[in-house]
């Protein structure tokens, strides 16, 4: 099985090889891919050390599965590329999630819709994937109506660059190098992306757009506000939950807690509750502060958190090569 990383000398391609060697991904060989800059530059997979190359030389290398972390104009110019090469493409970036002909998948809820066909796979958003990973046995069980969601996402989501920022910041104060319009650290920007008509950022529709596509039903109404934090290492987002039918406290739990890939930490007594330094380098979705909304019938409000680098990219994108061998798709 070869696998190539498209974007693999950046945070998220780097945390997919990290991933890729944890899980035990069946490699036989890794093809990482980059940008002609960083053509030549060396990385250690495994204990060895490979050649990065570019796209074009990674097409003719013939991958089975190539994981792109490089940016949506890479993603729009070489994934077809690739897949008309007859590679299986999983894409981190936006460029695909919402068009109709590309599938858009979280393994725990929809991997059944993938096909041997769909040589260009969308892994969705970072911070929809921990949301409907919890709200997904919710959905089947109470039949959501509506979501209120506010997330306090990591510097880690906007790169390397962001990440300087913070850490210029907290040592010196100020920083040269400028991945946001304000100062990040001791600070909160209620702005992810670039703003649209309605008011609403682009990070924010994502969340509503991919959240209907993902759990394959339109009628659920989701309203976002996504704010930047000075975090390293996870997202977190306070989650409101409007349902069709009623439910009982103790059955949500028992329902989350037997939710593949979803850990519960809810104990107030004990201070207990998921928090990103706790979330940081792991797979799982953490949930916790599970409580009725007591303002209106049929409502839940809980606190999800994750490592955006690995459920919210790395990690599910690996996951869903996974499941692309298992059932034979690839390989």
């Amino acid at each position: 099985m070869k696998v190539a990383v498209v974007g693999s000398t950046g945070l998220v391609g780097g945390e997919m090889l990290k991933v890729l060697s944890e899980r035990k991904f069946p490699v036989t060989e890794i093809i990482p891919v980059a940008s002609e800059r960083s053509a030549g530059k060396k990385i250690t997979y495994n204990g060895n050390e490979y050649t990065v190359v570019t796209p074009e030389k990674a097409i003719e290398l013939k991958p089975d599965l190539a994981l792109f972390s490089a940016g949506g104009s890479t993603s729009l110019e070489w994934a077809p590329k690739f897949a008309e090469a007859g590679i299986t493409v999983v894409d981190n970036s936006s460029a695909w999630r919402m068009d109709p002909t590309k599938k858009l998948v979280v393994p725990e809820i929809n991997a059944d819709v993938l096909t041997k066909e769909d040589k260009i796979i969308a892994n969705p958003n970072c911070s929809t994937i921990q949301m409907v990973v919890v709200l997904n046995p919710l959905h089947k069980k109470y039949k959501i109506k509506r979501v209120v969601v506010s997330t306090y996402q990591s510097v880690t989501g906007t790169g390397k660059k962001a990440v300087d920022q913070l850490m210029n910041e907290r040592a010196n104060g100020t920083s040269e190098e400028m991945a946001y319009k304000y100062k990040i650290d001791l600070n909160v920007i209620p702005q992810i992306d670039v703003f649209l008509e309605n008011g609403y950022t682009k990070e924010e529709m994502k969340m509503v757009k991919e959240t209907n596509k993902i759990m394959r039903d339109e009628n659920i109404k989701v309203t976002a506000t996504t704010i930047r934090i000075p975090v390293v290492g996870g997202h977190s987002e306070s989650v409101n939950i409007e349902f069709e039918n009623e439910f009982e406290l103790n059955e949500v739990f028992d329902i989350l807690k037997n939710t593949e890939g979803v850990i519960v930490v809810d104990d107030p007594e004990n201070h207990k509750y998921p928090m990103p330094m706790d979330a940081h380098g792991k797979d799982e979705v953490f949930v916790g502060r599970i409580r009725r909304d007591e303002t209106q019938p049929k409502t839940l409000n809980l606190w999800v958190v994750a490592d955006n680098l690995r459920k919210g990219a790395a990690t599910n994108a690996v996951q869903i090569g996974e499941y692309l061998v298992k059932e034979g798709l690839i390989g």
